[in-house]
């Protein structure tokens, strides 16, 4: 009987700590690694908010493609796409936002609106630098696209609903600081 009992506990102590591990928070390592590379290649793509202000910065790489314009050129849309990519996710997380808020539906042409209105201030992303890696020949482009011209396009919109403008003026940096929060 002992050793039944003492099998019967092994087993749920094994069991309990297998358990506890996979419902532990999985940490994972934001630096790549790569030795010699600026931080922000490192770093990767993420969205920022501190004294400096509130930007949106896009890491993309492109391998060796032999042709160095083509590949710089890859890179930068790369890089674009990583911050519309986060952009999307703001502006997603943003609407359910105001929709929880004023208790009701975001209507789709308004959805529609903001949704291109975002697009459209994509075209302030710049590209602020390049790196290239001497071991493998990949470049890697660095953007950035500062908040402050997304709010203006976003408050610029006339088929926006002036409840979503004036949510989205009073809103728009603390939301932006507590999706920073979400992302790390």
């Amino acid at each position: 009987m002992k050793l039944s009992t003492l099998i019967k506990a092994t087993i749920l102590v094994a069991l309990f700590g297998f358990l506890s591990a996979c419902g532990g928070r999985t940490n994972i390592e934001s630096d790549l690694g790569i030795k010699g590379a600026p931080d922000w290649v490192n770093e990767g793509t993420q969205a920022v908010s501190d004294k400096k202000g509130r930007v949106i910065q896009g890491v993309g790489m492109s391998v060796v493609l032999g042709d160095f314009s083509l590949q710089k050129s890859t890179a930068d849309a790369r890089a674009r796409a990583e911050i519309a990519r986060v952009l999307s996710s703001y502006v997603e997380s943003t609407m359910s936002d105001f929709t929880a808020s004023s208790g009701g539906q975001l209507d789709a042409s308004i959805e529609r609106e903001i949704k291109s209105k975002t697009t459209l201030a994509l075209s302030g992303a710049r590209i602020l630098g390049h790196w290239k890696d001497k071991k493998s020949g990949d470049v890697y482009a660095f953007a950035e696209l500062d908040m402050k011209e997304v709010d203006a396009t976003l408050q610029a919109a006339t088929a926006m609903s002036d409840g979503f403008q004036k949510y989205y003026s009073q809103k728009a940096a603390s939301g932006f600081d507590r999706f920073v929060e979400e992302k790390q």
